[in-house]
């Protein structure tokens, strides 16, 4: 079901500009986009800083990130969102907390390199990402080769994604995506909250829900390697 535009949603959107640095898709073609365009941003200036930069990808309502930042003020962070109704939800807890070290990307993923300077991310989250069905949707999964190869064009050397899901055949195919495309897996468990990493996690809005139905969560950490790890 399509989501209701939020009530002055233009209005409300140009309310969080200072905090959002991208918005829509800069022309028609998402591969001519990917493959030409480039307004790459100037992290010093964004952030009056040069401390180290992560990304969330698919940042939904905003908690994950705002309590990230709130616990890691050392740290800068990129939050991206495609539905700008979502996006909005998140940039306005942003203001309200007056939490300084978060930045906005009204964006598709796909074109991530368009915005962000090649090597510059030292980690990105997966939250929860949907499920798509491999057979037939597998290009818009989060964790595809598709995505795997914008990643590595964003991350540092060494640099890491860190996926969390409910769904455990999509976890398994994240990991050996993963794998695949010399990513070298650690930190993996099918119940992140009987395992150690339980104390340090930021339970989002989504993890609650599933955990209520008695769901377990997955986790796991890929580090990447520009030689290519296994």
């Amino acid at each position: 079901m399509r989501m209701r535009r939020k009530r002055n949603l233009e209005a409300r959107v140009e309310a969080c500009g200072h905090i959002l640095l991208a918005r829509g898709k800069p022309c028609r073609n998402l591969k001519e986009a990917a493959e030409t365009f480039r307004a790459l941003l100037d992290f010093r200036a964004v952030f009056g800083n040069d401390r180290p930069v992560e990304l969330e990808v698919g940042c939904g309502n905003g908690g994950f990130i705002a309590e990230l930042a709130r616990r890691a003020p050392q740290k800068n962070y990129l939050a991206v969102e495609l539905c700008t109704n979502v996006a909005l939800t998140a940039m306005e807890r942003i203001v309200k907390e007056g939490i300084p070290n978060v930045r906005f990307l009204n964006i598709p993923a796909e074109i991530l390199a368009c915005y962000i300077p090649p090597h510059s991310v030292e980690r990105i989250y997966l939250n929860f990402s949907t499920p798509l069905p491999e057979a037939g949707r597998e290009r818009q999964r989060l964790t595809s080769d598709r995505f795997l190869a914008i990643y590595k064009t964003l991350l540092k050397e060494g640099g890491e994604i860190v996926q969390k899901t409910d769904s455990a055949p999509f976890f398994e195919y994240s990991l050996r995506k993963f794998r695949e495309n010399g990513f070298a897996v650690k930190d993996v468990t099918f119940d992140l909250h009987a395992s150690e990493w339980a104390a340090e996690n930021i339970v989002t809005e989504y993890e609650n829900n599933f955990l209520q139905k008695g769901m377990k969560i997955c986790r796991a950490v890929a580090v990447w390697a520009a030689k290519g790890a296994q």
